[in-house]
Formats: structure tokens, C-alpha cells, sequence
């Protein structure tokens, strides 16, 4: 079994930046629009896709029947060095919370995406 997360966001061009500064390549482009539409994005064993709201609608509008809030999820992404990923963040990032450490044992910075999603880095062990 593999499970990718699907970022419904407004806009995908905005994301790009941090998510291309965190090392991840773009694997499939689907245009909507003057636009993206949908975009895989993969490093390593990783894999996230964003697809904007306005190509969910035309693909299966049904997808919004439940009156589902955008911007409102959060990705939770283990690392090795939460230093590199740090150092890697584009300028202008909203990093919410800049460094805690959890019961759980993880080092932990928080971020924000231009679509609203809260984005997770966390380093066990060190």
C-alpha cells in the first residue's frame, strides 16, 4: 500500500518554491486554465501532489459536496537533519513556530504554505 497526500490548494505556482528548495522534483504536470491544474511532486521515497480547486471542481465537482475547508491540512514529515531542511526554507517562509521540543521526542519547526497548509518538520533522536 502507498498513500500520497493530495494538497487541494487555490494557486500551485506559489507552492512550488519551498516545495522545489526541499529537494523535490516535479514528476507530472496536468495544466488547467492559464495554469497548473495538478502537480506530482516526488523526492526520494516521498510524494505529495497539489491540484488546485478549481480542477478538482472540473474533474468531479462532487469532490466538494461536504463543504470542504482548503488550507486546512496539515502534513506531519520526519527528517534526519531538521537544520538542513531549515536552511533550505525560501525567504519569506512562515515559520510559525521556529523550534520546539515535543514529549514524543521529536525537534520540531512549524511552517505555513502560501495555501494555508501547516507543514511539520520533525527530527527524532538528536
Amino acid at each position: 500500500m502507498k498513500i500520497t497526500p493530495v494538497l487541494v490548494v487555490p494557486a500551485i505556482e506559489p507552492l512550488l518554491p519551498l516545495w522545489e528548495a526541499l529537494g523535490f522534483a516535479r514528476t507530472a504536470e496536468v495544466p488547467h486554465g492559464d495554469g497548473l491544474g495538478f502537480v506530482i511532486l516526488a523526492r526520494e521515497n516521498a510524494e505529495l501532489m497539489l491540484q488546485t480547486v478549481d480542477s478538482v471542481r472540473a474533474d468531479e465537482p462532487r469532490v466538494f459536496g461536504g463543504g470542504t475547508v482548503h488550507g486546512a491540512t496539515s502534513l506531519f514529515i520526519e527528517v534526519d537533519d531538521l537544520d538542513a531542511i531549515i536552511a533550505k526554507l525560501p525567504p519569506g517562509t512562515d515559520r510559525f513556530v521556529e523550534r520546539r521540543t515535543t514529549p514524543y521526542g521529536a525537534t520540531e519547526t512549524f511552517i505555513r504554505d502560501a495555501a494555508g497548509n501547516v507543514v511539520i518538520f520533525a527530527q527524532f533522536g538528536r
